[in-house]
């Protein structure tokens, strides 16, 4: 594999992910939110999971409280993906902190599926720096859209859900695993939805990743 084909890979997640900023901007003007914190919000959050739940919980009537808790439980897993690329990066300083920012579930995967050191930080870098300025721009475009008509009426209300059954549908391909988790997940959320106040049953639904422990553990 080459320099060429590995950017070239890169960019093209980086075009296909960025899409979704628009359903984010969107989502995140319709729940209440002003352009520009919707657009802060991309810039200095940067993890797609983690801003489509804060999203949700606000446009649900939740707490800012439980939304950002929320978000902070789905972006603890960058943690991980961190300690697996630090070997591989090697970076000090404030480039250190750049890539903290472009951990995410993308620039990881195009970093650990190369084949050489050097070809893993030419991905992870032009995977993080596609993903990011795309992103970046139709969340933009999203939230100019969304301020100016009604969302409901042009069907933007539904994108919180849309995107998150986008985005947990590959995983529920790859193995038996993530569709228990995801199942428990469910369970949880649809249990405690009408008995708590909105935002709860987000927070207690990550419980399920408990499950995933277990079952290595025991696998």
């Amino acid at each position: 594999m080459t320099r060429r084909t590995v950017i070239r890979d890169s960019l093209g997640v980086g075009i296909a992910v960025g899409a979704y900023g628009f359903a984010f901007g969107a989502a995140s003007v319709s729940a209440g939110l002003s352009v520009v914190q919707t657009c802060l919000l991309s810039l200095f959050t940067f993890t797609g999971g983690t801003q489509f739940a804060v999203v949700g919980v606000i446009a649900g009537g939740g707490t800012v409280a439980a939304a950002l808790a929320s978000g902070l439980l789905l972006g603890s897993r960058n943690t991980l993906y961190a300690m697996r690329l630090a070997p591989l990066l090697r970076v000090r300083g404030v480039r250190r902190l750049v890539a903290a920012l472009g951990t995410i579930d993308e620039s990881t995967a195009m970093a650990v599926a190369q084949p050489e050191p050097e070809l893993s930080r030419v991905a992870f870098w032009w995977t993080f720096a596609g993903v990011f300025t795309f992103w970046n721009l139709t969340t933009l475009l999203g939230a100019l859209v969304g301020s100016v008509v009604d969302p409901p009426a042009i069907g933007l209300d539904a994108v919180v859900p849309a995107a998150f059954l986008a985005l947990l549908a590959p995983r529920l391909r790859s193995g038996a695993l993530e569709k228990r988790i995801a199942l428990a997940g469910a369970l949880i959320a649809a249990a405690l939805i009408p008995v708590t106040p909105p935002g709860v049953p987000v927070l207690a639904a990550c419980a399920a990743l408990l499950l995933a422990t277990d079952l290595r553990r025991s696998g």
